[in-house]
């Protein structure tokens, strides 16, 4: 309703218009580069919420009453009396709403390529037209839940594992620049004269490294074994080796020259997102021995079957997944971020700083700032992409890494999930670190 203050025909010229009509008189002033990626935020959480609905017990039972949806819609030979019907709706619906915001997203992945500012016609599109990209979106959805089964759920399964790993690995990189905004505006607070701001930039550091200490004692003790899982303690163990060395690092005298920003607060913060992704992996794990949170529907035999009983799909990694997507998400449609090589890595400029004109009002309507005219703020089609990326993530999360079995008559976990999410964390610390030492490396770069 624009705000709640718009005339109907406004709101039909904001939804066919630009972003900046969607903010109205009520709404704070910004820029139309920031209100574009909110709005397609929120197209992604929108699609979001849809697929979770879809894998509440009350709603999979309505969707097992769709014909051809479940029984009778398996293209696979030889398997239509061994489906089971509890399990695959959700499934299913998951992916193909996931589906459908990936192809969404890729699609102007494809489209904004190369362009350069809003003076590009391709501009106008990415900053307006919302009604018609809503209607496309929908559109796609309605088309995706048309596809046949056949290797439809293998192959996106495998599309899902590659576009996780590489959205846990942007997810990092906004932690990182997450932490590094917030030491920075304290520091600064600080140094005008408030010493309190250290007092509490220490205790939130603390309180960082003691969740990510009793991490590593609960881990040790839920998910090892005196004699077995040694995997498992492997992988703990790994992960809090690097941590600490990273941790070290950070605080080294001549990183401090180079990087006097960085510390321990940020190193916490990344102590921390490793060893819930440390976690999320051993959650995945096949061997309900070592993995005492692995859900009922993953069956080790053949015998176990879930029919008649409430699916559950929901775990505790989810949810602080769920949580930890929304915060990034959010904060990559907002920042502004003054870390250059951060930036490097999200393709950003990072220019976005600065006043706002006061004279963006019109008819006492508050108009967004087109601050791109010479130059974009951030690249367009990475922007998609990464949002194609986050909906390949929300449908492993939403579906918790697992798979149909060959006849469909269960779930089962791989090891393929728990390696892929061990392996994001190792390559997200590299990637931590190289933001440390890149200017020590390259002293003939400019990473101030």
């Amino acid at each position: 309703m624009c705000c709640g203050v718009c005339s109907l025909l406004s709101c039909l010229g904001c939804l066919c218009g630009n972003a900046p009509c969607l903010l109205c008189a009520c709404c704070p002033s910004t820029r139309s580069s920031t209100v574009t990626r909110i709005i397609f935020c929120v197209f992604l959480f929108m699609g979001t919420a849809v697929a979770c609905i879809m894998i509440m017990p009350g709603i999979e039972t309505e969707l097992k009453k769709i014909p051809g949806f479940c029984l009778g819609g398996i293209s696979i030979p030889g398997i239509e009396n061994k489906v089971n019907c509890d399990i695959l709706v959700g499934y299913k619906s998951v992916y193909r709403m996931c589906f459908a915001m990936a192809a969404f997203f890729f699609l102007f992945t494809l489209i904004m390529i190369w362009v350069k500012s809003s003076r590009d016609p391709r501009a106008a599109i990415q900053n307006g037209f919302w009604f018609f990209k809503f209607l496309i979106l929908v559109g796609i959805t309605v088309g995706a839940f048309f596809i046949p089964d056949g290797t439809f759920t293998t192959v996106w399964y495998y599309f899902g594992i590659v576009g996780s790993f590489l959205f846990i690995l942007i997810q990092l990189v906004l932690l990182v620049d997450f932490a590094h905004s917030w030491s920075r505006a304290w520091v600064e607070q600080a140094e005008e004269g408030n010493k309190c701001w250290y007092g509490a930039l220490f205790v939130s550091m603390f309180i960082n490294y003691a969740a990510s200490l009793a991490s590593v004692v609960l881990l040790y003790v839920y998910y090892t074994k005196p004699d077995d899982c040694t995997a498992n303690k492997v992988f703990i163990s790994l992960n809090l080796i690097f941590c600490i060395a990273i941790s070290i690092v950070s605080i080294l005298p001549k990183i401090q020259e180079v990087q006097p920003h960085s510390g321990l607060l940020q190193a916490s913060i990344i102590t921390l997102y490793t060893m819930y992704v440390t976690w999320s992996a051993m959650a995945n794990e096949p061997d309900r021995n070592c993995n005492p949170t692995l859900l009922g529907i993953v069956s080790s035999n053949s015998t176990a079957s879930t029919t008649g009983q409430v699916v559950q799909w929901w775990d505790a990694p989810s949810i602080v997944g769920l949580v930890i997507f929304i915060i990034c998400s959010l904060f990559a449609s907002i920042r502004s971020s003054k870390n250059t090589h951060v930036d490097k890595l999200l393709l950003s400029d990072g220019k976005e700083g600065g006043d706002i004109p006061s004279d963006n009002v019109e008819d006492g309507v508050y108009r967004a700032v087109d601050s791109e005219t010479e130059t974009v703020n951030y690249s367009y089609s990475f922007f998609h992409f990464c949002l194609f990326l986050a909906s390949l993530y929300i449908m492993m999360t939403l579906t918790n890494w697992y798979s149909p079995s060959t006849d469909y008559s269960t779930m089962t976990s791989s090891w393929t999930a728990v390696w892929v999410k061990i392996s994001s964390s190792w390559v997200g610390l590299l990637l931590y670190l190289w933001t440390l030492v890149a200017p020590l490396l390259l002293p003939d770069r400019d990473f101030s």
